[in-house]
């Protein structure tokens, strides 16, 4: 079996309690697919309950600011309360049905992002929650809750073979899946994402998962913000050192059985989709 071990050298609370440090495990949990491939676990953190609970309170500070100045994006139906996927679903296919009573032209842009949550950067992560008003003190303590983390990887640990060690490592990028923390963090992280729409498109989020519905007038216009639309998301993206994973990008195109058009494919970073 293998264990990440993640020691924070830089506490939450040290702005409280002097030399104080917490040590957290993280394990791995398989998600789905082949159970060899290191790509298909995701790192869950085990806290200790005495972090949870300064989690929680800057959690209460950071969510109030955000919902009384209406900062989180009202296209982001991850991890908000009175929301799910259902919300979301019924959004899309709501956008889709008007388009489609409109005679337009329609298609979606559904993209995926690889290991979203270990890619957050901090330093950029921070700048945007200065930029929502997040300072002093509170961003203190975020800082302090994000940086300074060492991870370690064990392998065959409790086996009466003998286990092998990465040693230890300092963490530059991410936050804690399994924190209390780090989802809201994500939102602030990925919030500005839907500015990239245009008039005739319409962007939902799901966390890390970004779906995009587009309207024209004909389809070879239609392929044409299509394809550009993909760059402006790619782009985004790459200024925030988050990675689209193309295998799991779909494009899809909706329309009428009696509207006759060709079948629309993207070529994009050597793929077709």
């Amino acid at each position: 079996m293998t264990k990440l071990r993640m020691y924070n050298m830089s506490s939450l609370i040290k702005h409280f309690v002097s030399n104080l440090s917490g040590v957290t495990e993280t394990i791995t949990i398989h998600k789905k697919g082949d159970k060899q491939l290191i790509t298909n676990y995701r790192p869950i953190s085990l806290l200790t309950s005495f972090s949870k609970i300064f989690e929680k309170l800057i959690f209460t500070r950071l969510h109030r600011h955000l919902y009384t100045n209406g900062i989180l994006a009202k296209e982001q139906y991850g991890f908000r309360s009175n929301s799910s996927t259902e919300n979301a679903a019924y959004d899309i296919i709501n956008e889709i049905t008007e388009s489609m009573n409109e005679k337009c032209s329609l298609g979606g842009l559904f993209c995926d992002l690889e290991k979203a949550f270990d890619c957050v950067n901090h330093k950029i992560l921070l700048e945007k929650l200065e930029f929502y008003g997040i300072r002093g003190k509170l961003l203190d303590l975020i800082h302090s809750f994000l940086q300074g983390r060492c991870q370690e990887v064990l392998i065959n640990k409790n086996t009466a073979h003998a286990g092998a060690s990465s040693g230890w490592r300092t963490i530059k990028h991410g936050v804690p899946q399994g924190s209390i923390l780090g989802p809201l963090l994500f939102l602030i992280y990925i919030n500005d994402l839907p500015l990239l729409a245009g008039k005739n498109s319409k962007i939902v989020l799901f966390a890390d998962d970004t779906s995009t519905i587009i309207t024209s007038s004909n389809q070879e216009e239609l392929k044409t913000v299509l394809y550009k639309t993909l760059s402006d998301i790619n782009l985004w993206f790459k200024a925030n050192l988050l990675s689209l994973n193309i295998n799991k990008t779909y494009l899809l195109q909706f329309r009428t059985n009696n509207k006759s058009e060709n079948t629309l494919e993207l070529n994009y970073i050597n793929k077709t989709i």
